[in-house]
């Protein structure tokens, strides 16, 4: 495990961009490793929904880890697991929960700086503290997990629109000299602000990719470390189920879900 960590934290540091795709269950992960994905992140809203839950600290800790577990069982490449605010309000809360989730043989994890309720994000002071105390206690448990430190600044509009880069940087760059691995700033697709982003945090940048988002390549351009996709797959393989619900209810046709599906046994055979 510690060997994955190693090779999870290497990936962050080029030359080639860290294209990292967020699964929700077995089935997922196992689809993006068998497509030659060096690495596998969760996603936070996927795993909720896959449960039962709405998105934001509403699930049980116990099954996020339980879900979190049944990923990293099914597949050989390292899994970076998405634990929202890591469920604990102080830094040895969050810590401890951080020693459960790298029990279950995950070595990343993704940590925010909004807590569910809170409109406002955490003092910088608060959230170093956090991402330090992660940082020793799974250094002590013999695996140093990678932090993805995520601050919402863009994707809730925090302060006025000319004030969020600096404040993105600032903390981005305190998160790094906290002991974080990279930066998570989700909500950014313009061109420009997201080499400002990269330039004047120093460290690895992780971009979240949605509508408008610059391609792969030009992400790569401006050195952006690391790439992800969020719910996005989810939301989108949940749009294709309405599809095939809809027209089983209007029309009662089966196009749906026979002109573009993967075989029985491919599955099966994916699954051992």
């Amino acid at each position: 495990m510690p060997d994955k960590a190693e090779r999870l934290r290497a990936l962050h540091k080029g030359p080639a961009i860290l294209v990292l795709p967020n699964a929700w269950d077995a089935a997922t992960a196992r689809i993006f490793e068998a497509e030659g994905f060096p690495a596998i992140a969760t996603t936070s809203a996927g795993v909720a929904a896959a449960l039962g839950y709405p998105d934001g600290g509403i699930v049980p800790t116990r099954e996020m880890i339980e879900a979190v577990a049944r990923i990293v069982r099914a597949v050989q490449v390292p899994v970076s697991a998405d634990i929202e605010h890591a469920y604990g309000a102080t830094p040895d809360q969050v810590a401890d929960v951080v020693l459960r989730v790298i029990a279950t043989g995950a070595v990343g994890v993704n940590v925010e700086d909004c807590v569910p309720g809170a409109f406002d994000l955490e003092p910088i002071p608060l959230q170093t503290d956090k991402i330090t105390k992660i940082a020793k206690a799974a250094a002590k448990s013999g695996v140093r997990v990678v932090i993805n430190a995520r601050t919402d600044v863009f994707l809730r509009a925090m302060g006025p629109p000319e004030t969020r880069l600096a404040v993105a940087i600032d903390r981005g760059k305190a998160f790094l000299a906290a002991g974080a691995d990279c930066v998570f700033v989700p909500g950014v697709v313009d061109h420009d602000t997201i080499g400002a982003l990269v330039q004047g945090i120093g460290g690895p940048v992780n971009i979240l990719a949605v509508k408008g988002t610059p391609p792969i390549p030009k992400l790569e351009a401006l050195g952006v470390a690391r790439v992800s996709v969020g719910s996005g797959p989810m939301r989108a393989s949940l749009a294709l189920v309405r599809d095939i619900a809809r027209e089983l209810m209007s029309v009662g046709t089966f196009d749906a879900f026979t002109q573009h599906t993967l075989p029985f046994d491919e599955v099966n055979e994916l699954m051992r």
